[in-house]
């Protein structure tokens, strides 16, 4: 399958994208990852990015359809890919239909995941992320807890709450979206490759896209 997941911070994009990798090989593709992947393996594209990000501003979109194109080219995109959260305007969206056509690529379609913005809130003002860098575990106060509170599981060191993540960092995230994202609903629609999900459930989401996949 070759999916764009469409939705607000907090929507479960990447939940959904983990859970659908599992059910044929499809690879899970994130601008962050794509960039943090270019700049350590050390790539032209990826020195330049790197520039962009050490002095604090945004990778421009040129640079980010470049590091992507070859991202797209790699062996294991054979067997599909799901872009998490990209594109993210018109104008990317716009640039990744042009470099689709040119690697002979056809999306199946774009899955927008329609979530209240009640539910958003409450999700990620309960997420907390492990601080040792190399482990990030992710948790949640009340859906997934650590075992001893504000302790990692996993590698023993004490769980944060991201600066991102409080009330006004969160509805800041919304406000940007609605403002520069959600109009990508549309673009797809237009394009006739549009799939709404309303559903707080990643398995319900799930459920929804093999059943209109034919899977």
């Amino acid at each position: 399958m070759k999916l764009i997941l469409l939705g607000a911070p907090g929507a479960g994009k990447g939940t959904v994208a983990k859970m659908l990798t599992e059910l044929d090989g499809a690879v899970q593709i994130s601008t962050g990852d794509i960039l943090r992947g270019a700049v350590k393996a050390g790539t032209e594209l990826g020195k330049q990015a790197q520039d962009f990000m050490n002095r604090g501003d945004l990778v421009p979109d040129d640079l980010i359809m470049g590091i992507m194109e070859d991202r797209l080219q790699e062996d294991d995109c054979a067997k599909g890919f799901l872009l998490d959260g990209f594109p993210r305007t018109i104008p990317q969206a716009e640039a990744l239909k042009e470099l689709l056509a040119r690697i002979g690529v056809k999306l199946d379609m774009a899955v927008s995941l329609d979530v209240p913005r009640d539910v958003i809130l409450d999700r990620l003002t309960t997420r907390r992320t492990c601080s040792n860098s190399d482990c990030q575990a992710i948790y949640n106060t009340k859906s997934s807890p650590t075992k001893v509170e504000g302790i990692c599981d996993k590698c023993g060191s004490p769980t944060i709450q991201r600066e991102d993540e409080t009330v006004e960092a969160i509805s800041h995230r919304l406000e940007t979206y609605n403002e520069k994202t959600a109009p990508l609903t549309g673009y797809y629609e237009k394009e006739g490759l549009l799939m709404s999900v309303n559903a707080t459930s990643s398995d319900a989401v799930v459920a929804a896209i093999k059943e209109r996949l034919g899977n």
